[in-house]
This record gives C-alpha cells, sequence and structure tokens, in this order.
C-alpha cells in the first residue's frame, strides 16, 4: 500500500519544487539521459518534449517552456517510460502528472472533447454526463440479483465497484452481468454502491484535473464508510489503479483488487463450473495499469487457459511491451485532437497486431478498450470476424446453465 510521496506518487497541490526535494526528486534528478523513455513512448515522435527531454528541461531550468507546449496531451499514461526506465523514475506516477497540472494552467484552451469528459464528470459523477439515477439500472438486465448497499443495510465480503462504462454503455454491461454470474457461481457475498457510485477519477488526476481528483476521492471515501466489508473488487484497470495507488494518500486503507486476479485466485474451484467449451482462438491484449502498473500479466491468460476449447495466441507485442490502446490519461476523449494533429490511433495499430493472429477474439480486461478496439475493427481492414469480448464475458459464456 502506497502512502508517502517517497513511495512513488504525490498529493493534490504538491508542486515540483516540493518533489525534488524528496528522495522521488533526486532520483528524477539522477536521469542517465539515454531516451529509453522517448523511445517507448507510443506517442513520442509527435511531443516537443518527450520525458527525457522534460528532465533535461527542468535541470536546465528552461522548464516553464514545457509548461507552455502542448506535448502533455499526448501522453496517454500508458507506463511504458516508467515500466522500461533504468534509473527506475516513477515518470508516470509523479513528474508526468505535475507538469500536466502545470501545463493546463498554462493552456489557453482545453481540446474540447477532453474538457466535455471531465465537466460531465465533475457534474454527474461520469464523463458520459448520464444522471446517476440511471447508474444501477443495468441491474435489471441481470440474470442474477445484484444486491445494492444501501438496500440490504449489513456487511458483504466484496463490495464492487462497478465504475462508469460498465454501467452505463451497453456493451459495458455486458461486462457488468458476466461478472455478476461469475460472483453468483462461486457464492461471493457481494453488493454495489448502485446510484451512489461516482467514477473513481484515475483519469482526472493523470490528465490535467488533479482538483476534480480530490472531490471525487473525498465524495468516494464518504461512501466507502457508510458500509462495512471486507474488500473493494472493480474491473476497471483506472479505478484499481486510482484505489491502490493513490487514494492511500487520502485515508483508504481497504484491500482492492481487479476481477481478473480475483478470480484467477479462485481458479480451481472456477474450472469446476466452465463446462461450456468455447471453440475459439484468442489473443489477449494486456491493459496498461492492470499490467505494466500492476504486473498482472500471467492471471487473465490463466484464466483463459481455464476456459475448454479456447487457444490463445500472442501479439508480437505482449505483456511488458503491449501497445497501449490509447484511452489512458485523457486518451478516451481526444481522438478528434489526435485525428487533427495527423496521429495514428493507438487502437487501430493495436488491432492490426490482433489481424495478423488469426484470431477470433481479441480479448481484454478494460471496459475502455471495448469501444476502442470495435471502433477501430470498423476502419481497419481485415478479411476474418474477429470480436472483441472481455475476459469475464467469455468466463461467463462457458459457465454451465
Amino acid at each position: 500500500m502506497v502512502s508517502t510521496l517517497e513511495n512513488e506518487v504525490c498529493s493534490i497541490g504538491t508542486t515540483l519544487e516540493t518533489v525534488l526535494a524528496t528522495p522521488e526528486g533526486r532520483r528524477i534528478m539522477s536521469c542517465i539521459q539515454c531516451g529509453t523513455c522517448s523511445g517507448t513512448c507510443p506517442y513520442g515522435e509527435h511531443m516537443e518534449f518527450t520525458p527525457r527531454r522534460i528532465i533535461n528541461m527542468l535541470r536546465r531550468g528552461y522548464i516553464d517552456e514545457v509548461f507552455k507546449s502542448d506535448s502533455m496531451l499526448r501522453c496517454v499514461a500508458c507506463y511504458s517510460c516508467m515500466a522500461k526506465c533504468p534509473r527506475g523514475i516513477r515518470l508516470s506516477d509523479v513528474l508526468l502528472p505535475l507538469v500536466k497540472e502545470q501545463t493546463l494552467i498554462n493552456t489557453p484552451e482545453m481540446p474540447a472533447e477532453l474538457q466535455k469528459g471531465l465537466q460531465n464528470t465533475l457534474r454527474y459523477g461520469n464523463p458520459m454526463g448520464e444522471s446517476s439515477r440511471k447508474r444501477a439500472q443495468w441491474t435489471a438486465t441481470s440474470p442474477v440479483k445484484v444486491p445494492i448497499m444501501a438496500e440490504i443495510q449489513r456487511p458483504v465480503d466484496v463490495l464492487w465497484f462497478v465504475e462508469c462504462y460498465t454501467s452505463y454503455y451497453a456493451r459495458g454491461q455486458d461486462n457488468s452481468r458476466a461478472v455478476a454470474r461469475l460472483f453468483k457461481a462461486l457464492d461471493v457475498d457481494f453488493a454495489i454502491l448502485g446510484n451512489e457510485e461516482k467514477c473513481a477519477g484515475d483519469c482526472g488526476q493523470l490528465t490535467w484535473e488533479s482538483g476534480l481528483f480530490e472531490t471525487l476521492t473525498d465524495y468516494n471515501m464518504e461512501i466507502f464508510r457508510k458500509y462495512r466489508f471486507n474488500r473493494i473488487v472493480t474491473g476497471d484497470p483506472h479505478a484499481y489503479n486510482a484505489f491502490r495507488i493513490r487514494y492511500p494518500l487520502y485515508g483508504f486503507d481497504y484491500v482492492v483488487e481487479h476481477t481478473t486476479p480475483f478470480f484467477a485466485r479462485q481458479i480451481d474451484r472456477l474450472k469446476l463450473k466452465l463446462k461450456r467449451p468455447l471453440n475459439y482462438t484468442v489473443t489477449y491484449h494486456d491493459a496498461c495499469c492492470l499490467g505494466r502498473r500492476a504486473g498482472h500479466f500471467e492471471e487473465p491468460r490463466q484464466l483463459l487457459h481455464a476456459i475448454p476449447g479456447i487457444k490463445l495466441v500472442e501479439m508480437t507485442h505482449n505483456r511488458v511491451n503491449a501497445i497501449c490502446c490509447g484511452g489512458g490519461g485523457g486518451g478516451m476523449w481526444l481522438d478528434t485532437y489526435f485525428k487533427q494533429k495527423g496521429m495514428e490511433r493507438l487502437s487501430e495499430r493495436r488491432v492490426k497486431e490482433a489481424i495478423q493472429t488469426g484470431a477470433d477474439v481479441l480479448v481484454v480486461s478494460c471496459p475502455y478498450e471495448i469501444s476502442r478496439f470495435e471502433d477501430a475493427l470498423k476502419v481497419v481492414p481485415h478479411d476474418k470476424p474477429i470480436l472483441v469480448r472481455d475476459v469475464m464475458e467469455l468466463l461467463a459464456e462457458a459457465l454451465e446453465d
């Protein structure tokens, strides 16, 4: 559990000067300027100031020039630079969020899509701008009953934090119904917050609006304290990232798990329930927050291998080298901006690799990726049909009736 600045992250209002006075700050200044971070960045060639050059400008006293640039709009918080840094510098956790925050102050106009997404999140608790009263409507279509904490008024083992895209988007709701079925199959004592839930705010912290993140953190912490539960489980790697890495700075001390490793821990019991063969050839995309940041590379593959009939083939770039879908760090709301700048969508780059494997299904473990890859497949030529499915959806499909 992370709880101090020295242990990788920084709280709201932290300045670069404050950071540089810490052990983490000294590590930043120890950069050997090898350029690995810049070379591994999926949009590095489109940045005026890559992570390496940002540190160089910081050393030379020209950091204000960086703040006036829009380079950080191209950062999708994929953790590639941090994962590959030979000095172990926490670029994505510390330096880049601070630079983004200062860039916002010096940027005259934020791209409209991103601004709308963040404004909606502040006003409605979700980036789509949907009413909070509709957040739990999907439960009416669930094949199993989904308890809501405010209604059952008792302690549970698992507080399931559903998140936005799996609450409001139709394809995201497929994931939610699948998770509910899996909880039921394993007799997990669970409940959701329903209409009391709001976005965990990870993209607010990793894009521009640190104040938005703090607002959401304060709200969610207050809601968590209302109820009694043993652990929080979420299917959104971004929420998992926020709870695991940043919320502890604000008093969060709960056990938190992502659905993929949660079910992988119970794979022996789960295998007994997976009776329906799925004769698919699948390829798996490693989500950045779940893979590079949290190290959960093998658990999703273990779950796929547990499904009868599944054949797993790997893309050229996999595990720590996986290509980002482009949705993190605000990228979900920057596709128009990227297109205007002549930048290839990372989701299209990724599905080209998936198509080359000959797989029937591109499997994901993040709700952002469903819509991003399905949209990309509409414009990337391919002769053989390929579906996009979450690991949870395939597991639920393989359950016995």
